[in-house]
Protein backbone atom coordinates (compact mmCIF):
# COMPACT_ATOMS: atom_id res chain seq x y z
CA UNK A 1 0.00 0.00 0.00
CA UNK A 2 1.55 3.35 -1.04
CA UNK A 3 2.30 6.13 1.42
CA UNK A 4 1.18 9.75 1.02
CA UNK A 5 2.76 12.79 2.65
CA UNK A 6 0.04 15.19 3.75
CA UNK A 7 -0.26 18.74 4.99
CA UNK A 8 -3.59 19.58 6.63
CA UNK A 9 -5.32 22.11 8.82
CA UNK A 10 -6.96 20.69 11.93
CA UNK A 11 -10.39 21.84 13.21
CA UNK A 12 -8.49 23.98 15.74
CA UNK A 13 -6.72 25.84 12.93
CA UNK A 14 -3.29 24.23 13.42
CA UNK A 15 -1.26 23.02 10.45
CA UNK A 16 -0.11 19.41 10.70
CA UNK A 17 2.10 17.27 8.45
CA UNK A 18 2.68 13.54 8.35
CA UNK A 19 2.60 10.33 6.31
CA UNK A 20 -0.49 8.17 5.72
CA UNK A 21 -0.80 4.75 4.08
CA UNK A 22 -3.80 4.38 1.75
CA UNK A 23 -4.84 2.52 -1.40
CA UNK A 24 -4.87 5.71 -3.47
CA UNK A 25 -4.89 9.50 -3.17
CA UNK A 26 -8.68 9.70 -2.97
CA UNK A 27 -8.81 7.22 -0.07
CA UNK A 28 -6.08 9.12 1.78
CA UNK A 29 -7.88 12.44 1.35
CA UNK A 30 -11.20 10.92 2.48
CA UNK A 31 -9.59 9.47 5.61
CA UNK A 32 -8.13 12.87 6.56
CA UNK A 33 -11.35 14.77 5.89
CA UNK A 34 -13.37 12.22 7.91
CA UNK A 35 -11.59 13.53 11.01
CA UNK A 36 -12.71 17.09 10.26
CA UNK A 37 -9.37 18.15 8.77
CA UNK A 38 -8.85 20.35 5.71
CA UNK A 39 -6.39 18.80 3.24
CA UNK A 40 -3.89 21.39 2.03
CA UNK A 41 -1.41 19.12 0.25
CA UNK A 42 -1.22 15.40 -0.51
CA UNK A 43 1.63 13.88 -2.52
CA UNK A 44 2.91 10.31 -2.92
CA UNK A 45 6.07 9.44 -1.03
CA UNK A 46 8.87 8.61 -3.44
CA UNK A 47 11.37 5.96 -2.35
CA UNK A 48 15.00 6.97 -2.47
CA UNK A 49 16.19 3.38 -2.80
CA UNK A 50 15.54 2.22 -6.35
CA UNK A 51 15.27 -1.33 -7.66
CA UNK A 52 17.21 -2.55 -10.67
CA UNK A 53 14.08 -2.05 -12.80
CA UNK A 54 13.83 1.56 -11.64
CA UNK A 55 17.50 2.11 -12.35
CA UNK A 56 17.01 0.66 -15.84
CA UNK A 57 14.18 3.15 -16.43
CA UNK A 58 16.57 5.95 -15.47
CA UNK A 59 18.50 5.23 -18.68
CA UNK A 60 15.59 6.71 -20.65
CA UNK A 61 15.31 9.89 -18.61
CA UNK A 62 16.98 11.92 -21.32
CA UNK A 63 14.34 11.04 -23.92
CA UNK A 64 11.55 13.45 -24.70
CA UNK A 65 8.09 13.06 -23.17
CA UNK A 66 5.62 10.85 -25.01
CA UNK A 67 1.85 10.80 -25.25
CA UNK A 68 1.86 8.02 -22.65
CA UNK A 69 3.43 10.47 -20.18
CA UNK A 70 0.67 12.97 -20.97
CA UNK A 71 -1.97 10.24 -20.54
CA UNK A 72 -0.56 9.17 -17.18
CA UNK A 73 -0.40 12.79 -16.01
CA UNK A 74 -3.99 13.47 -17.09
CA UNK A 75 -5.37 10.35 -15.40
CA UNK A 76 -3.55 11.03 -12.12
CA UNK A 77 -4.54 14.69 -12.16
CA UNK A 78 -8.22 13.80 -12.56
CA UNK A 79 -8.10 11.45 -9.54
CA UNK A 80 -6.27 13.96 -7.34
CA UNK A 81 -8.60 16.84 -8.26
CA UNK A 82 -11.60 14.67 -7.35
CA UNK A 83 -9.90 13.88 -4.04
CA UNK A 84 -10.01 17.57 -3.19
CA UNK A 85 -6.33 18.31 -3.70
CA UNK A 86 -5.48 21.74 -5.06
CA UNK A 87 -4.29 21.96 -8.67
CA UNK A 88 -0.86 23.27 -7.67
CA UNK A 89 -0.30 20.49 -5.13
CA UNK A 90 -1.56 17.84 -7.54
CA UNK A 91 0.83 18.92 -10.32
CA UNK A 92 3.72 19.06 -7.85
CA UNK A 93 2.91 15.59 -6.53
CA UNK A 94 2.71 14.07 -10.01
CA UNK A 95 5.95 15.75 -11.09
CA UNK A 96 7.81 14.27 -8.10
CA UNK A 97 6.97 10.73 -9.19
CA UNK A 98 7.58 11.31 -12.91
CA UNK A 99 10.64 9.44 -14.18
CA UNK A 100 11.13 11.47 -17.36
CA UNK A 101 13.32 14.46 -16.54
CA UNK A 102 12.10 16.61 -19.41
CA UNK A 103 8.45 15.99 -18.63
CA UNK A 104 9.11 16.77 -14.96
CA UNK A 105 10.56 20.13 -16.02
CA UNK A 106 7.44 20.79 -18.12
CA UNK A 107 5.16 20.03 -15.16
CA UNK A 108 7.18 22.28 -12.85
CA UNK A 109 6.89 25.10 -15.39
CA UNK A 110 3.12 24.57 -15.52
CA UNK A 111 2.97 24.61 -11.71
CA UNK A 112 4.87 27.90 -11.60
CA UNK A 113 2.50 29.43 -14.16
CA UNK A 114 -0.53 28.30 -12.14
CA UNK A 115 1.02 29.75 -8.96
CA UNK A 116 1.54 33.08 -10.74
CA UNK A 117 -2.21 33.29 -11.34
CA UNK A 118 -2.54 31.90 -14.87
CA UNK A 119 -5.33 29.54 -15.85
CA UNK A 120 -4.31 25.90 -16.25
CA UNK A 121 -5.31 25.96 -19.93
CA UNK A 122 -3.18 29.06 -20.49
CA UNK A 123 -0.19 27.36 -18.86
CA UNK A 124 -0.63 24.37 -21.19
CA UNK A 125 -0.42 26.51 -24.33
CA UNK A 126 3.33 26.99 -23.72
CA UNK A 127 3.85 23.30 -24.54
CA UNK A 128 1.92 22.71 -27.81
CA UNK A 129 3.86 19.57 -28.76
CA UNK A 130 2.58 17.78 -25.65
CA UNK A 131 -0.77 19.46 -25.09
CA UNK A 132 -2.40 20.04 -28.45
CA UNK A 133 -5.34 22.29 -29.35
CA UNK A 134 -7.90 19.61 -28.43
CA UNK A 135 -6.42 19.16 -24.96
CA UNK A 136 -6.20 22.90 -24.30
CA UNK A 137 -9.67 23.73 -25.61
CA UNK A 138 -11.35 20.94 -23.64
CA UNK A 139 -9.59 22.05 -20.45
CA UNK A 140 -10.54 25.69 -21.14
CA UNK A 141 -14.18 24.68 -21.64
CA UNK A 142 -14.14 22.74 -18.34
CA UNK A 143 -12.68 25.73 -16.50
CA UNK A 144 -15.65 27.78 -17.66
CA UNK A 145 -18.26 25.11 -16.88
CA UNK A 146 -16.78 23.87 -13.58
CA UNK A 147 -16.45 20.20 -14.66
CA UNK A 148 -12.66 20.01 -14.48
CA UNK A 149 -12.09 16.46 -13.20
CA UNK A 150 -14.79 14.97 -15.46
CA UNK A 151 -13.27 16.69 -18.48
CA UNK A 152 -9.82 15.38 -17.58
CA UNK A 153 -11.30 11.87 -17.53
CA UNK A 154 -12.70 12.45 -21.04
CA UNK A 155 -9.36 13.78 -22.27
CA UNK A 156 -7.56 10.76 -20.77
CA UNK A 157 -10.03 8.38 -22.44
CA UNK A 158 -9.50 10.17 -25.76
CA UNK A 159 -5.71 9.97 -25.46
CA UNK A 160 -5.86 6.28 -24.51
CA UNK A 161 -7.98 5.45 -27.55
CA UNK A 162 -5.71 7.41 -29.90
CA UNK A 163 -2.62 5.65 -28.54
CA UNK A 164 -4.31 2.26 -28.89
CA UNK A 165 -5.39 3.04 -32.46
CA UNK A 166 -1.90 4.21 -33.42
CA UNK A 167 -0.39 1.02 -32.00
CA UNK A 168 -2.85 -1.15 -33.94
CA UNK A 169 -2.04 0.57 -37.23
CA UNK A 170 1.71 0.45 -36.60
CA UNK A 171 1.41 -3.22 -35.63
CA UNK A 172 -0.40 -3.96 -38.89
CA UNK A 173 2.39 -2.27 -40.85
CA UNK A 174 5.24 -3.98 -39.02
CA UNK A 175 4.53 -7.46 -40.41
CA UNK A 176 4.76 -6.56 -44.12
CA UNK A 177 7.81 -4.44 -43.34
CA UNK A 178 9.55 -7.41 -41.69
CA UNK A 179 8.65 -9.77 -44.54
CA UNK A 180 9.79 -7.25 -47.16
CA UNK A 181 13.09 -6.74 -45.32
CA UNK A 182 13.55 -10.51 -45.10
CA UNK A 183 12.86 -10.87 -48.83
CA UNK A 184 15.45 -8.19 -49.63
CA UNK A 185 18.05 -9.82 -47.36
CA UNK A 186 17.46 -13.27 -48.90
CA UNK A 187 17.72 -11.83 -52.43
CA UNK A 188 20.97 -10.03 -51.58
CA UNK A 189 22.36 -13.22 -50.02
CA UNK A 190 21.53 -15.28 -53.11
CA UNK A 191 22.98 -12.69 -55.48
CA UNK A 192 26.21 -12.11 -53.55
CA UNK A 193 26.99 -15.59 -52.13
CA UNK A 194 25.14 -18.24 -54.14
CA UNK A 195 25.17 -17.01 -57.75
CA UNK A 196 28.91 -16.20 -57.82
CA UNK A 197 29.56 -19.94 -57.25
CA UNK A 198 27.99 -20.64 -60.66
CA UNK A 199 29.95 -17.93 -62.47
CA UNK A 200 32.82 -20.35 -63.21
CA UNK A 201 30.37 -22.99 -64.46
CA UNK A 202 28.73 -20.60 -66.92
CA UNK A 203 31.97 -18.87 -67.98
CA UNK A 204 32.43 -18.90 -71.78
CA UNK A 205 28.89 -20.16 -72.38
CA UNK A 206 27.12 -16.81 -72.26
CA UNK A 207 25.59 -17.25 -75.72
CA UNK A 208 23.70 -20.37 -74.56
CA UNK A 209 22.36 -18.82 -71.36
CA UNK A 210 18.74 -17.63 -71.21
CA UNK A 211 18.12 -13.92 -70.54
CA UNK A 212 16.98 -14.38 -66.89
CA UNK A 213 20.28 -16.07 -66.08
CA UNK A 214 22.31 -13.43 -67.90
CA UNK A 215 20.40 -10.68 -66.09
CA UNK A 216 20.97 -12.24 -62.65
CA UNK A 217 24.65 -12.99 -63.33
CA UNK A 218 25.23 -9.37 -64.40
CA UNK A 219 23.34 -8.11 -61.34
CA UNK A 220 25.28 -10.49 -59.11
CA UNK A 221 28.64 -9.30 -60.48
CA UNK A 222 27.60 -5.70 -59.91
CA UNK A 223 26.50 -6.35 -56.31
CA UNK A 224 29.67 -8.26 -55.46
CA UNK A 225 31.74 -5.39 -56.80
CA UNK A 226 29.60 -2.51 -55.56
CA UNK A 227 27.67 -4.01 -52.62
CA UNK A 228 28.31 -0.99 -50.40
CA UNK A 229 26.78 1.29 -53.05
CA UNK A 230 23.66 -0.90 -53.11
CA UNK A 231 23.34 -0.92 -49.30
CA UNK A 232 23.91 2.83 -49.01
CA UNK A 233 21.49 3.41 -51.89
CA UNK A 234 18.73 1.40 -50.20
CA UNK A 235 19.23 3.21 -46.90
CA UNK A 236 19.30 6.59 -48.64
CA UNK A 237 16.14 5.73 -50.61
CA UNK A 238 14.20 4.71 -47.48
CA UNK A 239 15.38 7.69 -45.42
CA UNK A 240 14.85 10.12 -48.29
CA UNK A 241 11.37 8.82 -49.01
CA UNK A 242 9.96 8.73 -45.46
CA UNK A 243 11.87 11.61 -43.87
CA UNK A 244 12.09 14.09 -46.74
CA UNK A 245 9.79 13.30 -49.66
CA UNK A 246 6.63 12.43 -47.68
CA UNK A 247 7.19 15.47 -45.45
CA UNK A 248 7.41 17.86 -48.37
CA UNK A 249 4.28 19.57 -49.69
CA UNK A 250 4.17 17.73 -53.02
CA UNK A 251 5.33 14.39 -51.63
CA UNK A 252 2.98 14.65 -48.66
CA UNK A 253 -0.06 15.16 -50.88
CA UNK A 254 1.00 12.26 -53.11
CA UNK A 255 1.58 9.93 -50.15
CA UNK A 256 -1.69 10.82 -48.42
CA UNK A 257 -3.51 10.14 -51.68
CA UNK A 258 -1.72 6.81 -52.10
CA UNK A 259 -2.77 5.68 -48.60
CA UNK A 260 -6.41 6.16 -49.61
CA UNK A 261 -6.08 4.39 -52.98
CA UNK A 262 -3.87 1.29 -52.43
CA UNK A 263 -6.31 -1.65 -52.65
CA UNK A 264 -5.24 -3.52 -49.50
CA UNK A 265 -4.65 -0.59 -47.16
CA UNK A 266 -7.17 2.04 -48.31
CA UNK A 267 -10.06 0.65 -46.24
CA UNK A 268 -7.91 0.58 -43.10
CA UNK A 269 -6.63 4.15 -43.47
CA UNK A 270 -10.05 5.43 -44.49
CA UNK A 271 -11.56 3.99 -41.29
CA UNK A 272 -8.64 5.42 -39.29
CA UNK A 273 -9.08 8.98 -40.56
CA UNK A 274 -12.89 8.93 -40.27
CA UNK A 275 -12.76 7.53 -36.74
CA UNK A 276 -10.12 10.03 -35.62
CA UNK A 277 -11.89 13.02 -37.17
CA UNK A 278 -15.36 12.25 -35.85
CA UNK A 279 -14.10 11.20 -32.41
CA UNK A 280 -12.17 14.47 -32.09
CA UNK A 281 -15.13 16.50 -33.29
CA UNK A 282 -17.53 14.69 -30.96
CA UNK A 283 -15.35 15.27 -27.92
CA UNK A 284 -15.02 18.98 -28.68
CA UNK A 285 -18.73 19.44 -29.36
CA UNK A 286 -19.66 17.67 -26.12
CA UNK A 287 -17.11 19.80 -24.25
CA UNK A 288 -18.81 22.98 -25.42
CA UNK A 289 -15.97 24.24 -27.62
CA UNK A 290 -17.16 26.79 -30.26
CA UNK A 291 -18.03 25.11 -33.56
CA UNK A 292 -15.50 26.98 -35.72
CA UNK A 293 -12.69 26.09 -33.31
CA UNK A 294 -13.95 22.50 -33.26
CA UNK A 295 -13.82 22.19 -37.04
CA UNK A 296 -10.37 23.81 -37.25
CA UNK A 297 -8.94 21.46 -34.61
CA UNK A 298 -10.58 18.45 -36.26
CA UNK A 299 -8.88 19.28 -39.55
CA UNK A 300 -5.47 19.67 -37.89
CA UNK A 301 -5.76 16.33 -36.07
CA UNK A 302 -7.21 14.35 -39.02
CA UNK A 303 -3.76 13.11 -40.04
CA UNK A 304 -4.30 13.27 -43.81
CA UNK A 305 -4.05 16.30 -46.08
CA UNK A 306 -7.11 15.32 -48.09
CA UNK A 307 -9.23 15.12 -44.93
CA UNK A 308 -7.70 18.38 -43.70
CA UNK A 309 -8.71 20.06 -46.96
CA UNK A 310 -12.24 18.71 -46.55
CA UNK A 311 -12.57 20.11 -43.03
CA UNK A 312 -11.17 23.45 -44.16
CA UNK A 313 -13.97 23.59 -46.73
CA UNK A 314 -16.44 22.82 -43.93
CA UNK A 315 -14.89 25.61 -41.84
CA UNK A 316 -15.33 28.14 -44.62
CA UNK A 317 -18.91 27.03 -45.22
CA UNK A 318 -19.91 27.17 -41.55
CA UNK A 319 -18.27 30.57 -41.22
CA UNK A 320 -20.70 31.90 -43.83
CA UNK A 321 -23.67 30.50 -41.91
CA UNK A 322 -24.20 27.16 -43.67
CA UNK A 323 -24.66 23.73 -42.13
CA UNK A 324 -21.76 21.33 -41.49
CA UNK A 325 -23.25 18.58 -43.64
CA UNK A 326 -23.74 20.76 -46.72
CA UNK A 327 -20.08 20.80 -47.95
CA UNK A 328 -19.58 17.19 -46.78
CA UNK A 329 -22.08 15.96 -49.37
CA UNK A 330 -19.68 17.21 -52.07
CA UNK A 331 -16.75 15.17 -50.69
CA UNK A 332 -16.06 11.54 -51.53
CA UNK A 333 -14.05 10.97 -48.34
CA UNK A 334 -17.04 10.45 -46.06
CA UNK A 335 -19.77 7.90 -46.87
CA UNK A 336 -23.13 9.45 -47.64
CA UNK A 337 -24.70 7.56 -44.73
CA UNK A 338 -22.28 9.24 -42.31
CA UNK A 339 -23.03 12.69 -43.75
CA UNK A 340 -26.77 12.00 -43.42
CA UNK A 341 -26.32 11.10 -39.75
CA UNK A 342 -24.31 14.27 -39.17
CA UNK A 343 -27.07 16.27 -40.85
CA UNK A 344 -29.70 14.57 -38.66
CA UNK A 345 -27.61 15.33 -35.57
CA UNK A 346 -27.44 18.99 -36.54
CA UNK A 347 -31.18 19.22 -37.05
CA UNK A 348 -32.03 17.44 -33.78
CA UNK A 349 -29.40 19.25 -31.68
CA UNK A 350 -27.70 15.94 -30.81
CA UNK A 351 -24.62 16.30 -32.99
CA UNK A 352 -22.22 15.28 -30.21
CA UNK A 353 -24.08 12.02 -29.54
CA UNK A 354 -24.26 11.18 -33.25
CA UNK A 355 -20.53 11.82 -33.72
CA UNK A 356 -19.71 9.60 -30.72
CA UNK A 357 -21.80 6.74 -32.12
CA UNK A 358 -20.36 7.01 -35.63
CA UNK A 359 -16.76 7.25 -34.36
CA UNK A 360 -17.35 4.19 -32.15
CA UNK A 361 -18.67 2.26 -35.15
CA UNK A 362 -15.63 3.15 -37.26
CA UNK A 363 -13.28 2.32 -34.40
CA UNK A 364 -14.73 -1.19 -34.37
CA UNK A 365 -14.53 -1.34 -38.16
CA UNK A 366 -10.88 -0.26 -37.97
CA UNK A 367 -10.05 -3.16 -35.63
CA UNK A 368 -11.79 -5.64 -37.93
CA UNK A 369 -10.11 -4.14 -41.01
CA UNK A 370 -6.67 -4.39 -39.41
CA UNK A 371 -7.27 -8.09 -38.71
CA UNK A 372 -8.41 -8.61 -42.30
CA UNK A 373 -5.46 -6.72 -43.77
CA UNK A 374 -2.99 -8.64 -41.60
CA UNK A 375 -4.48 -11.98 -42.65
CA UNK A 376 -4.36 -10.95 -46.33
CA UNK A 377 -0.81 -9.63 -46.22
CA UNK A 378 0.69 -12.88 -44.94
CA UNK A 379 -0.06 -15.07 -48.01
CA UNK A 380 0.64 -12.19 -50.42
CA UNK A 381 4.09 -11.51 -48.94
CA UNK A 382 4.88 -15.24 -48.85
CA UNK A 383 3.90 -15.51 -52.53
CA UNK A 384 6.08 -12.53 -53.43
CA UNK A 385 9.05 -13.90 -51.49
CA UNK A 386 8.53 -17.35 -52.97
CA UNK A 387 8.32 -15.86 -56.46
CA UNK A 388 11.64 -14.04 -56.06
CA UNK A 389 13.43 -17.10 -54.70
CA UNK A 390 11.78 -19.30 -57.34
CA UNK A 391 12.83 -16.96 -60.14
CA UNK A 392 16.44 -17.04 -58.96
CA UNK A 393 16.37 -20.84 -58.56
CA UNK A 394 14.90 -21.40 -62.04
CA UNK A 395 17.42 -18.98 -63.56
CA UNK A 396 20.16 -21.26 -62.22
CA UNK A 397 18.54 -24.60 -63.02
CA UNK A 398 17.39 -23.85 -66.59
CA UNK A 399 20.86 -23.21 -68.06
CA UNK A 400 22.21 -26.31 -66.32
CA UNK A 401 19.56 -28.45 -68.09
CA UNK A 402 20.21 -26.61 -71.36
CA UNK A 403 23.97 -27.11 -71.13
CA UNK A 404 23.59 -30.79 -70.29
CA UNK A 405 21.40 -31.22 -73.42
CA UNK A 406 23.99 -29.53 -75.60
CA UNK A 407 26.72 -31.81 -74.22
CA UNK A 408 24.68 -34.89 -75.13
Amino acid sequence: MPNYRYQMKTPGGQVSVGVLAAENAMAAASALRAQGNQVMQLVPVTHTEKSWADRFKMLNQGTGPSQRDVLSFTSQLAVMIRAGISLRAAIEGISEQTDNVRFRAVLMQIKQDVESGKQFSEALTKHPKLFGPLYVNMVRASEMSGSFSQMLDRVAAYLAQQIETRQMVIGAMIYPGVIASLAICVTIFLLTFVLPKFAAVFAGKEAALPWPTMFLMTLSAFMVEWWYVVVMGLIAAVVGFFFFFTRSEVGGWWWDRVLLTVPIFKKMFRALYISRSLHTMGELVNAGVPMLDTIAITGDIAGNRLFKKMWRAVYGSVKTGKKIAQPLYKSALLPKSVVQMISAGEESGKLGEVLDEVSTFYSKQLRETIKTVTSMIEPIMIMIMGGIVGFIAMSIILPIFKLSTLVK
